[in-house]
C-alpha cells in the first residue's frame, strides 16, 4: 500500500463523517488525487426526493471541476457503510452506475484508466475503472 493511496482513502473515510443521509443512514465519502497531489473531496447529499440525491464522488468531481480541475483527476477513493461504521464492511464499496458513468468522463477526458481504490475493514482494494465498467457510454459513441 502506498503512503499516498493510504492517505486518499482515509480521506475518503473522513469525508463520509460529512455525509447528509437522514434516510438511508448509509454514508459516503470520496476523495480525488489530483496530478498536484492535492486532496478533494466529497460526501453524499440525500434529499427527500431520493432520485435528487447526489452521491459523493459526483460532489467531488463536481467541486474539482468547479476549481479548474477536472482535468488533473489522477485517482479516486471510495469509502462507504452505515453511520460510525465507514470503512469497516468486509467487503469493499463501489460507485454506483451513475458514478461510474460520471467517473468515465473523466477518464475519457483525460485519457486514463482511473484507478478507483475501495475501502474495507482490512484496508481497500483498487479497481481500474475499465474492471468497474467495461462498457460504459462515453463521448466516442456520440461520433
Amino acid at each position: 500500500m502506498s503512503a499516498m493511496t493510504k492517505r486518499l482513502v482515509q480521506a475518503a473515510i473522513d469525508a463520509a463523517k460529512s455525509a447528509y443521509a437522514p434516510y438511508s443512514n448509509f454514508h459516503v465519502g470520496a476523495a480525488l488525487l489530483l496530478d498536484n497531489h492535492e486532496i478533494v473531496t466529497g460526501s453524499n447529499f440525500e434529499n427527500a426526493s431520493y432520485g435528487m440525491t447526489l452521491c459523493a464522488e459526483t460532489v467531488a468531481i463536481s467541486k474539482a471541476n468547479s476549481d479548474g480541475q477536472l482535468r488533473a483527476i489522477r485517482e479516486i477513493a471510495v469509502a462507504g457503510g452505515l453511520a460510525g461504521h465507514v470503512g469497516a464492511g468486509a467487503d469493499p464499496i463501489t460507485p454506483c452506475g451513475r458514478c461510474r458513468q460520471i467517473i468515465k468522463e473523466v477518464a475519457d477526458l483525460t485519457d486514463t484508466d482511473i484507478p478507483v481504490h475501495c475501502a474495507h475493514a482490512t484496508g481497500y482494494t483498487t479497481f481500474r475503472l475499465s474492471e468497474l465498467l467495461p462498457h460504459g457510454f462515453g463521448p466516442a459513441n456520440l461520433k
